[in-house]
């Protein structure tokens, strides 16, 4: 019994001093501090059993018995309290292309990470009438900006019964929301997960790209119609071994900091998608996939415009504002993956109904992208199932280890949007702000990876503007440097 309680002794007062002592931390200890508490830990042990042969000599059997069973019911309540005492109190952090943390027992899990999007535009070139329409009359100059400086925690607690995320881009100057959400991906058992905030609506195959994976530095332009980030509702899932994906939900147009007032402008969104062909890993993929959205707008106003695809420069087309009762979004996206080869293509129609607007009847617009890209090293786009979306591309080898080059990719897109269906010119119609029209761009892009979390971008643009008696061009060549973790 005596040798049973010295190392109850020796344990109970280990596990007391880890879960309740203020001097010890749980990680940061040194070897050297750690050492030196064990041996405090056995000394107190000594003393304790020194203590209990003196009451043993002095008050007997009896009483040695009476103070056996008082220890041992301090070893059992303080046995009780460990297994309350979770294992995930103890976090193992870890890089996996960013820093994560797990506890132990699973239960927890942490992320913390950014990207940093560095552009650069040079030689930026357009024509007499692109100045006089859309920069009044000066040239468009050269620039440098912060595309995307981002910083994130996400997460999930509690056996995975809560999810979250936490992001904030501050580029620009100020602190845009971009995913701030909590999830409940058992609140509905297998029907799906639940995730409320601000968040991207289910709607377009490059819109539920992260910006991290696009293949060229900006989004197509059909891009204008998708709706982006709101605050709302959503359920979604995977079934059928990942191979289809559906999401819904009901959002509030919030703008970038998640507030508005009034009835809002709510809207249904939805997304399916299917891969009826995923082999060898993701090396062969061909993924379809369509989205609706059904906003309510009461007689709010609405509308559309649209830059080539370069961000610092003005809107080349735009509807200004239309008075609208209902706007309606139709998408089609499809992509085919086959080793280093892909293609991937979008068409997005808005179709507007309008009662009181008195320069719009029922305007239709629309917009398409299309692109192929190949990979000169051999890789291949990273298609994850699960999201009906493409992913983090992982060289074969890192640049400068080894003598690893990186991954190579080449690509050329062309996109278009018409912005001009269902305009109504009256004699004294003031346009002031409407300067509908049509834009076609070309991209073309070189891609180097240095490493999964690193890339630098090359691009070269034209586009070609379409409004009235005029049909000119602007083009620039872009250069973007990323790193995001």
């Amino acid at each position: 019994m005596k040798k049973f309680l010295t190392w109850s002794c020796i344990i109970v007062l280990t596990v007391s001093t880890l879960v309740f002592g203020e001097e010890v931390p749980k990680q940061t200890d040194s070897k050297a501090k750690t050492a030196e508490r064990i041996r405090q830990l056995e000394q107190r042990v000594k003393d304790l059993e020194k203590e209990l042969d003196s009451k043993e000599q002095s008050s007997g059997k009896a009483s040695a018995s009476s103070s056996e069973s008082d220890l041992e019911k301090r070893v059992e309540k303080l046995e009780k309290e460990m297994k309350e005492w979770s294992a995930a109190d103890t976090l193992r952090a870890y890089w996996d292309e960013g820093l994560e943390w797990d506890s132990q027992d699973g239960r927890f899990h942490i992320e913390f990470g950014g990207r940093i999007m560095t552009d650069f535009a040079f030689w930026v070139s357009e024509d007499d009438d692109i100045e006089a329409l859309v920069n009044d009359g000066e040239d468009l100059e050269d620039w440098t900006e912060f595309r995307r400086a981002r910083l994130f925690t996400s997460g999930k607690l509690y056996s995975n019964s809560v999810i979250y995320k936490a992001q904030y881009d501050f580029a620009g100057g100020d602190g845009d929301f971009k995913d701030v959400y909590i999830g409940f991906p058992k609140l509905l058992g297998d029907i799906g997960t639940v995730i409320v905030g601000h968040q991207k609506e289910p709607f377009s195959l490059e819109e539920q790209t992260s910006s991290k994976y696009m293949t060229f530095m900006e989004r197509g332009l059909a891009n204008t119609f998708s709706p982006g980030r709101n605050t709302g509702f959503k359920i979604g899932n995977n079934v059928l071994d990942e191979r289809v994906t559906w999401a819904v939900g009901v959002f509030d147009d919030a703008g970038d900091f998640g507030e508005d007032t009034g009835d809002g402008d709510w809207a249904t969104t939805g997304r399916l998608t299917a891969a009826p062909w995923y082999a060898e890993d993701g090396a062969k993929v061909l993924h379809l996939g369509m989205a609706s959205s059904i906003r309510s707008l009461d007689d709010d106003e609405t509308g559309f415009s649209s830059r080539p695809e370069m961000h610092e420069t003005p809107k080349f087309v735009d509807t200004g504002d239309i008075i609208a009762d209902k706007g309606t979004l139709l998408g089609l996206e499809s992509a085919l993956v086959y080793g280093p080869f892909s293609m991937q293509g979008e068409w997005i129609q808005a179709q507007i109904d309008t009662e009181d607007d008195p320069f719009y009847d029922d305007p239709e617009f629309d917009g398409y992208y299309f692109y192929a890209s190949y990979f000169l090293t051999g890789e291949h786009r990273a298609y994850d199932p699960g999201d009906g979306a493409f992913g983090r591309l992982r060289p074969h080898q890192n640049a400068f280890e080894d003598g690893g080059l990186g991954a190579w990719e080449v690509g050329a897109r062309v996109s278009n949007v018409d912005l001009t269906d269902g305009l109504i010119t009256p004699p004294a119609a003031p346009l002031e702000e409407k300067t509908p029209g049509e834009l076609d761009n070309i991209a073309v892009g070189l891609n180097w990876y240095l490493n999964p979390n690193m890339r630098i971008m090359f691009n070269y643009v034209m586009a070609d503007l379409d409004r009235g008696e005029v049909n000119d061009d602007v083009s620039a060549f872009l250069t973007r440097f990323q790193i995001d973790f």
